[in-house]
């Protein structure tokens, strides 16, 4: 059992926070690989995020492929990701699942082992209403006091809109620290509703726009696209939190259209709702592309997408990469 932590608090989640892939070997896309991760790269990658600077890591959500790994895997994996953090920054494991027991059961892995907190959201097999919801992390957070919890609120994901009466119950329960955010359209409101409890972690490309908002509340931001190389998503924490300080905003304003050349690539006509079919997809096609991390295949059945949407994706994993190059020589 992994040393007892003091569990974090909303004040203590800042900066950037890197989700990674699950690194698959080689021909992990066919159903008879036993063992499919990679752990080799799961230390590397978690040793080489935390040298560049980032905040904290999340694993196995949806690019992560909480869904299409075995519970022999999930363990190892998040055993080797604390191992090799050294306690440097905090470790939130994924384990998510389709009911409330066996989500305890892994979370009570994880805390055993020395993680510090988890990525989770909601059982997705049958639609679940506000009630259900709030209720569930309710017991998730009596039967693991110990553990923080960064909501994971993806409604493509989840089948839930995670709509403003959740946000205002959960903010009661002590354990949910931070959220996973996606609409920035209704950061506000909801920060507002839960009285500043959580802190709402927006998409990195969104971290600029949710300073502006509130610079002293919204102090973090979840990173897709650390794994691509993580010097150009800690430059771009860095530069927002100067102009913070400074009031002047023009690096941030001058990188922004530069950053979303590139990732716009990433989506598919249709927006959010269809890159979200092909999401694990698309992701690990982008981080393979790019070449910091080695993502390797998809686990099934998650494995095929339209080539042009692969196509997209690795436009954005190339362009990240020469970007990061160039912040590295001083061009950007």
């Amino acid at each position: 059992m992994g040393k007892q932590k003091t569990r974090l608090t909303v004040e203590e989640v800042n900066g950037a926070w890197a989700i990674i892939p699950t690194p698959a070997i080689e021909g992990s896309e066919d159903w008879r690989i036993i063992d499919t991760v990679d752990y080799d790269e799961v230390a590397r990658s978690v040793a080489g995020l935390i040298d560049a600077g980032v905040d904290g890591i999340m694993c196995q959500g949806t690019f992560g492929e909480g869904a299409t790994m075995t519970w022999d895997e999930k363990k190892k994996m998040t055993e080797v990701m604390v191992e090799a953090s050294a306690g440097r920054v905090p470790i939130f494991a994924g384990v998510t699942t389709l009911n409330t027991r066996e989500t305890i059961v892994q979370l009570k892995h994880a805390r055993d082992i020395g993680a510090d907190g988890t990525m989770l959201g909601v059982p997705m097999w049958q639609e679940i209403d506000v009630p259900g919801a709030v209720q569930f992390y309710k017991d998730v957070a009596e039967a693991v006091p110990e553990m923080a919890i960064c909501i994971y609120a993806n409604p493509e994901a989840f089948k839930f809109s995670f709509p403003t009466p959740f946000w205002a119950q959960v903010a009661d329960i002590p354990q949910v620290v931070s959220c996973k955010y996606i609409n920035i359209a209704q950061l506000q409101l909801h920060t507002m509703v839960s009285r500043k409890q959580i802190r709402f972690m927006p998409l990195e490309f969104d971290h600029k726009d949710a300073a502006r908002m509130d610079p002293e509340f919204h102090t973090a931001f979840w990173s897709p696209c650390a794994c691509t190389g993580p010097e150009l998503t800690i430059h771009w924490r860095d530069i927002i939190k100067e102009a913070v300080s400074t009031g002047d905003w023009s690096k941030p304003d001058a990188l922004y259209p530069r950053l979303m050349s590139v990732l716009s690539n990433l989506f598919p006509p249709g927006g959010f709702a269809e890159f979200s079919r092909y999401n694990i997809q698309l992701e690990k096609e982008r981080i393979n592309a790019a070449g910091w991390m080695k993502a390797g295949p998809c686990r099934p059945p998650y494995s095929t997408a339209p080539e042009a949407y692969l196509a997209g994706a690795t436009l954005a994993g190339t362009g990240w990469a020469e970007l990061n190059e160039m912040l590295k020589v001083g061009s950007l």
